[in-house]
């Protein structure tokens, strides 16, 4: 609202103080003067003047003060009047210019996320997507990540990982991404960006996180990836809702999807890829639980021998032989992929905390009654019991058990597992069992 518009009510309600002192005081004023007058006409001018002077001297002059007070009086109160609307209106003004500053600021963050969206940089990540290009993936100014993260607020946090937090990013109403900021420097931090913006500008499957863009500034680096609105699979399975979300079905679709992702690495790439880091929380999930993989930062190229790196993973979900001896082939992702169906499965950590010192493997708890059909259905995730065709549970384990074997010969091939999984899902959450 214009402060001009407020103008007239406000002299109305100064001339409505103002009226009653100003009526009220001239009233008794015309009212001397009428009675003088009707005096002047009864009784000669002398003798009133003598009998005036007579009985009040100095009357005229008394007259003279009254008049005297009440102009002062009229003064003071156009003064306070006065001083009172200024003060009204310097308040309005102030108060005027700090909501058009705001709405000047709102407007500017609004413009800038906004022109993100239509910026060459948004055009350029469109266009690649569309076109399905591979090792092109757009560099992205760092103000225009502080911008669309809010300044990187805490409650923008997404999750938080060992190397930094993801952070959502709003860069126009209908387009949002995750922002995973990489604080800290070193020879391994570095290595591990550059690996997964090498791999990301490669891959392009449904199941594998597609990576919009990323940024180096200074210590900083950031990278850019399409927004998972459900978040991890360890935060569902081991968070607050703790697995009531996934149903018996779901946590299937998530299998194939991670198994189809894995299957895509080991046999249709070129070099076959090893991801090295298959756990709960590299596994993310969209608004329709589609499972894709992330974190590429650990991956290495692989052939048909064992090929012996520095050892890198998560405790839990690294196989026997890696662990050991350093060995690393694709049968490592299996078995970490078996770790991560127990997960789904009976709804428990890969590394369960006894005590302050001790902790209890998941694989080694759940071996021994993964094979005993009459132990099987007590051990399954409570919020998931009762709920499937028993024939399926058995040959999920079965599957499980297979992935999780000490020897990495005896492991079945991702796509055997693949394969295995798909008919005990149904057709329109990608399987092939029909539901009738």
């Amino acid at each position: 609202m214009s402060i001009l518009c407020l103008l007239p009510p406000m002299w109305a309600c100064c001339f409505s103080l103002l009226s009653p002192v100003i009526l009220a005081s001239p009233e008794s004023t015309v009212s001397t003067i009428s009675g003088s007058l009707l005096l002047v006409r009864k009784t000669p001018i002398s003798q009133f003047s003598a009998e005036m002077e007579a009985q009040s001297p100095g009357i005229t002059v008394v007259r003279v003060v009254h008049q005297q007070d009440l102009n002062k009086r009229i003064l003071i109160s156009l003064i306070v009047s006065s001083s009172l609307l200024g003060a009204i209106l310097l308040f309005l003004l102030i108060f005027w210019i700090y909501k058009q500053k705001s709405l000047r600021n709102s407007n500017k963050q609004k413009d800038v996320g906004e022109g993100l969206s239509l910026s060459p940089i948004m055009d350029r990540i469109n266009n690649i997507r569309l076109a399905g290009k591979k090792g092109s993936v757009p560099v992205i100014e760092y103000q225009l990540l502080e911008a669309a993260t809010n300044n990187f607020r805490e409650s923008n946090v997404l999750g938080e990982g060992g190397r930094g937090r993801v952070y959502k990013a709003y860069f126009s109403d209908k387009f949002l991404a995750a922002v995973k900021k990489l604080d800290g420097g070193g020879s391994d931090a570095e290595r591990e960006f550059e690996n997964e913006v090498k791999w990301l500008t490669k891959i392009r499957h449904q199941n594998i996180v597609s990576l919009l863009g990323y940024c180096n500034h200074g210590e900083t680096r950031l990278l850019v990836y399409e927004i998972m609105q459900n978040g991890s699979l360890e935060n569902q399975l081991h968070g607050p809702t703790q697995g009531s979300a996934l149903s018996w079905d779901l946590r299937m679709k998530v299998a194939i999807d991670v198994a189809r992702a894995l299957e895509y690495l080991h046999d249709h790439c070129n070099p076959p890829v090893v991801h090295r880091d298959i756990k709960s929380s590299n596994i993310l999930l969209d608004s329709s639980f589609n499972a894709k993989l992330s974190d590429f930062g650990l991956a290495v190229t692989a052939g048909g021998q064992d090929k012996n790196v520095k050892l890198s993973g998560t405790l839990g979900y690294v196989a026997p032989e890696y662990l050991l001896e350093g060995k690393l082939t694709d049968k490592s992702d299996v078995y970490a992929f078996g770790v991560v169906l127990l997960e789904l499965l009976i709804g428990k950590r890969p590394l369960e905390k006894m005590s302050p010192s001790q902790c209890q493997s998941l694989v080694t708890w759940a071996m021994p009654q993964l094979t005993d059909r009459t132990k099987l259905p007590n051990i399954v995730d409570p919020v998931i019991k009762d709920t499937m065709d028993l024939k399926h549970l058995y040959q999920v384990a079965a599957v499980a058990v297979l992935c999780i074997q000490p020897e990495p010969s005896y492991r079945p091939l991702i796509t055997d597992v693949l394969h295995s999984l798909i008919p005990l899902v149904p057709v329109e959450l990608g399987g092939s069992l029909r539901v009738t």
